[in-house]
């Protein structure tokens, strides 16, 4: 089982969904959580649920799309802690379901400024840190539409989560040699609010269409983020899990 103890986690989006998930599979390695996100509601009761099983974190309401609330987040967690072992950049939004003609210039902002230039900007933060404490690792939220495109309507999530592809192998690379490892997970049909939201109508029929024959879970996910970020992946820099249920396979 990988050791967390004592080691300071930010997650990013960590009140719902994969984050969740991910914040309570590090706490029980041991790991000191800081969540981020932008309702507190959501952050408290997320707390409250590392508590519940002996964890320890924090929440800091966080709009990762502000520039200003990235800094202030990284310098509270330098102040407070001292240092950053892990962070999992996980926030993301993906677009109501329409065609490309039908999608206008302002949400192609919220689209990239979420997914992309945040996790540019928390790089940033994140590389500098670790580089002056000896190394770290860092694990990106990224996408099977990333990859391959299996979605209609939703032109512009693909488009950005093929844009943190490249940007974590980017960053990946030049960071490897000061002790930090940065790697991507790309999760396929897992059952989230985001992806309740894109109004799949038959469930059962896309889970038909998937190797396992069923849906992902936000826990299965986080297994995959927990290990990228542990001793056991020590050797392993600038890859793209796909927690997908084979469907890059297909």
């Amino acid at each position: 089982m990988q050791d967390f103890k004592d080691k300071i986690v930010l997650v990013t989006g960590g009140a719902t969904g994969i984050g969740r998930a991910a914040a309570l599979a590090f706490g029980r390695r041991g790991a000191l959580l800081v969540l981020a996100g932008r309702r507190q509601s959501e952050g408290d009761k997320a707390v409250a649920a590392l508590a519940e099983t002996g964890a320890s974190g924090r929440f800091i309401a966080t709009d990762v799309t502000q520039p200003d609330d990235l800094a202030k987040l990284h310098q509270t967690i330098l102040r407070d802690h001292g240092r950053l072992d892990v962070a999992f950049n996980n926030t993301g939004y993906q677009e109501p379901r329409a065609p490309l003609a039908e999608q206008d210039a302002r949400l192609y902002d919220r689209v990239f400024d979420t997914n992309v230039r945040s996790v540019y900007l928390s790089l940033q933060h994140q590389v500098r840190l670790m580089a002056q404490q000896g190394g770290g690792a860092i694990v990106v939220n990224a996408s099977v539409s990333g990859l391959r495109n299996p979605n209609p309507g939703l032109a512009l999530y693909s488009a950005s989560k093929a844009a943190l592809v490249s940007l974590t192998r980017s960053a990946a690379m030049e960071y490897a040699e000061k002790g930090i490892r940065i790697n991507a997970v790309a999760p396929g049909r897992v059952v989230t609010d985001m992806m309740l939201a894109s109004k799949i109508m038959d469930m059962g029929a896309v889970a038909a269409g998937l190797p396992l024959r069923r849906m992902g879970r936000p826990e299965e996910v986080a297994e995959a983020v927990v290990w990228l970020a542990s001793d056991a992946a020590s050797f392993v820099v600038g890859h793209v899990l796909c927690t997908d249920g084979g469907f890059m396979a297909l």
